[in-house]
């Protein structure tokens, strides 16, 4: 653009040049007759045209100029700097697969639901990625959990315990179906959901979750069968009695210095610091608390399970007893995740997701 604006006053300049030469030739031959002040006055008219052809070459390139300008201003508004040899080209073939990997799934609205103890805080990096791609992402706290203020030791029933969910639901429109996403004890609480709402939930995703079954709670699933005299987690739990030892317990804590091993042993230090400050007492009533789940209602949910293989929490035998009583539609694996893959693994298990919600419903 800049070197077509810079020869265009060029070829002006060059005509006006060869005009002149044109119209002042008669005054180079011109005869005597003509008088000293015809000559003058004839020449005072030639250089005045001259000056406003000179002056409308000097507009039109003036005019020119600001709206080169402008366009700079416009094409730099997308970046703050300049783009460097060093920066990545993305090809358009990668942004249009960006922007349509909500656009072509099935379920494009996901619903996030925290393990015990958890809050909607330990969804942030997956909420951040699932935003990006597009998807409508709703990550709540439970009764007593984040930054709610209800005391865990006085919840005593699921119900109350998954109250925020159970709202949220009551909010979504039936053409809007959703994707529930239930990691450790959240497993339990989109059971629950799913026994009330099936017509509303597209699938259920079970991230390394507690997955029972009709008249089943969630501390069943810890039987001898499964569990050892040096289990990690039995030996990290306190329990609370906020009506006296006589009674049975409110809520149970897990030990600060167990927290790492236990859920985090494969997370980033920062995510184990921010969860260190978050983790609260759970609950623990509902731990104890037998589900009814029907097949009319419960049993028409699809369900996916997602294995953490490197779980202190809830290990792999716990999880593969669970999928083999109440087997899901399909089972995916996580290499390398810890109890926590949002925080561990949240590529890998934004991976998985995205492609469960792609999934075609069966109905």
């Amino acid at each position: 653009m800049g070197t077509r604006f810079s020869c265009m006053p060029s070829n002006n300049k060059k005509s006006i040049r060869n005009s002149s030469r044109r119209m002042t030739k008669p005054l180079r031959t011109s005869s005597n007759r003509y008088s000293s002040d015809t000559k003058a006055s004839r020449l005072e008219e030639e250089l005045l045209w001259l000056y406003q052809q000179h002056m409308r070459l000097e507009r039109s390139s003036s005019m020119r100029q600001p709206a080169q300008a402008s366009k700079q201003r416009v094409s730099r508004s997308a970046s703050a700097r300049a783009r460097q040899s060093s920066d990545p080209i993305v090809q358009p073939l990668q942004l249009l697969k960006k922007e349509g990997t909500a656009l072509n799934a099935y379920t494009k609205h996901i619903v996030l639901v925290h393990g015990g103890g958890f809050g909607a805080w330990c969804w942030y990096k997956l909420v951040a990625s699932l935003e990006e791609e597009g998807f409508i992402v709703h990550a709540l706290d439970l009764t007593g959990s984040g930054i709610d203020s209800t005391d865990p030791n006085d919840i005593s029933t699921i119900e109350l315990y998954v109250e925020p969910l159970t709202a949220y639901m009551e909010s979504v429109s039936e053409a809007d179906k959703v994707m529930l996403v239930g990691h450790d004890f959240g497993g339990v609480c989109i059971s629950f959901v799913m026994e009330k709402f099936p017509q509303k939930i597209a699938k259920s995703v079970f991230v390394s979750a507690t997955m029972v079954t009709n008249g089943q709670s969630a501390s069943d699933i810890f039987s001898a069968e499964v569990l050892t005299s040096d289990d990690l987690l039995q030996n990290s739990q306190v329990f609370i009695y906020k009506h006296g030892k006589n009674q049975s317990p409110t809520s149970i804590e897990l030990k600060r210095d167990a927290l790492k091993e236990l859920l985090f042993n494969q997370s980033p230090a920062k995510d184990i610091a921010l969860a260190s400050l978050s983790i609260r007492p759970m609950p623990f009533a509902p731990v104890v608390e037998k589900l009814s789940l029907t097949p009319e209602n419960y049993g028409t949910v699809p369900r996916y399970y997602i294995e953490t293989t490197e779980d202190r929490a809830l290990t792999m035998a716990v999880q593969q007893r669970m999928i083999k009583v109440n087997p899901p539609n399909k089972v995916y694996r996580l290499k390398g995740s810890d109890h926590s893959p949002f925080l561990s693994k949240p590529q890998a298990l934004l991976k998985l997701l995205l492609e469960i919600s792609q999934i075609k419903p069966t109905v």
